[in-house]
C-alpha cells in the first residue's frame, strides 16, 4: 500500500464524536473522568485513555458566533520530536507513515510529553507508560481502515495512501477557497517544520483558529537533547553506579580486614 495517511476535512465535521466512541471501543479504553466545566467539548484535552478528541470552539471573529470543530490526535509527524526525544527508542517513525509506540520499551520518562510539538502524548500514571494514537496499526495490518475513519458518517475523516489523500486535499481546498479565503492544508507539505505528517487537515481558516500552531516545528534544542544531554546523563549515571559499587566493595574489604585483625587480637 505504501505510505498511508488520514485526512480530516473540518468543513464536513459535525462534532458527533462518533470517532471518539469508536476509538474507545476498539482499544477498550476506560473513561478519563473529568469535572464538568460547562462546555460542550467532552474533555479539556487528550489523556491517557482519550487518544482522539473533537475540539469545539466558539468563533466570534464575524458578526455572528459560529462553531469551529476539529479532530485532534497524534499527528504522526514526518520528523517526530517524540521519537527523537525517547531515550529507550519506544517511539519510531514507520516506513509506511505512522509513529508507532512500543509499550514494552516505554519507561514512562515523559520526554515525549515534554518535546512533542503538539503536546499529544500523556503518561498513564497507573502503568507508568506514555500513550498516544497509533493510527490503529493492528487494523491496518489486517487491511482494515482505522476505527475513527470507518465510523465517520459525514466523510470528514478519510484514509488511504498519502498520495491519494494529498490529491483529495488539494482538490477540496480549491472548492473551499471560494467560501473560505483563508482555507489551507496542514501536514500535507513535507517541507514544513515537522516534515509533513500522516494526519493531514483541510482547514477553513488559519490553523491557530482550530488550536494548532500556524507554523509547527521541531524544537531547535532537541538535537542537543538527544545527541548530548541524554547520552551524557547516562554516562554520569553509569559513573555514579560504578562509584557506588566501588565504595561498597572497598567498605566490604576494609570491614573484612578489620574483623580479621580484631579476631587475631582476641585469639592472642
Amino acid at each position: 500500500m505504501g505510505e498511508i495517511a488520514m485526512l480530516h476535512d473540518v468543513s464536513k465535521c459535525t462534532a458527533c464524536r462518533g470517532c471518539m466512541v469508536a476509538c474507545k471501543q476498539w482499544k477498550n479504553l476506560p473513561a478519563d473522568k473529568e469535572v464538568f466545566i460547562g462546555a460542550y467539548q467532552s474533555h479539556r484535552d487528550l489523556g491517557p485513555y482519550t487518544l482522539n478528541l473533537i475540539r469545539m470552539r466558539e468563533d466570534y471573529s464575524g458578526s455572528d458566533m459560529k462553531w469551529v470543530f476539529s479532530k485532534f490526535q497524534c499527528m504522526h509527524c514526518g520528523d517526530p520530536a517524540c521519537a527523537r526525544a525517547c531515550p529507550e527508542y519506544a517511539l519510531r517513525k514507520e516506513i509506511n507513515g505512522p509513529v508507532s509506540h512500543d509499550d514494552d520499551k516505554c519507561v514512562g520518562c515523559g520526554y515525549c510529553v515534554t518535546n512533542c510539538t503538539f503536546s499529544v502524548p500523556h503518561i498513564d500514571e497507573a502503568r507508568k507508560k506514555s500513550t498516544k494514537c497509533d493510527l490503529c496499526a493492528d487494523r491496518i495490518e489486517k487491511g482494515m481502515v482505522p476505527s475513527c475513519a470507518q465510523t465517520c458518517t459525514s466523510d470528514a475523516i478519510l484514509f488511504g495512501t498519502r498520495h491519494e489523500m494529498a490529491a483529495l486535499a488539494e482538490k477540496r481546498l480549491a472548492v473551499l477557497k471560494e467560501k473560505y479565503p483563508n482555507a489551507c492544508l496542514y501536514g500535507v507539505d513535507k517541507n514544513d517544520g515537522i516534515g509533513g505528517s500522516s494526519m493531514m487537515y483541510i482547514f477553513t481558516d488559519k490553523p491557530s483558529v482550530f488550536g494548532f500552531p500556524d507554523n509547527p516545528e521541531v524544537s531547535k534544542s532537541l538535537p542537543f537533547w538527544k545527541d548530548y544531554a541524554q547520552p551524557g546523563g547516562k554516562i554520569l549515571m553509569g559513573a555514579a553506579a560504578i562509584a557506588v559499587g566501588g565504595a561498597l566493595v572497598a567498605n566490604s574489604v576494609i570491614g573484612g580486614k578489620s574483623s580479621h585483625k580484631k579476631g587475631d587480637g582476641d585469639h592472642e
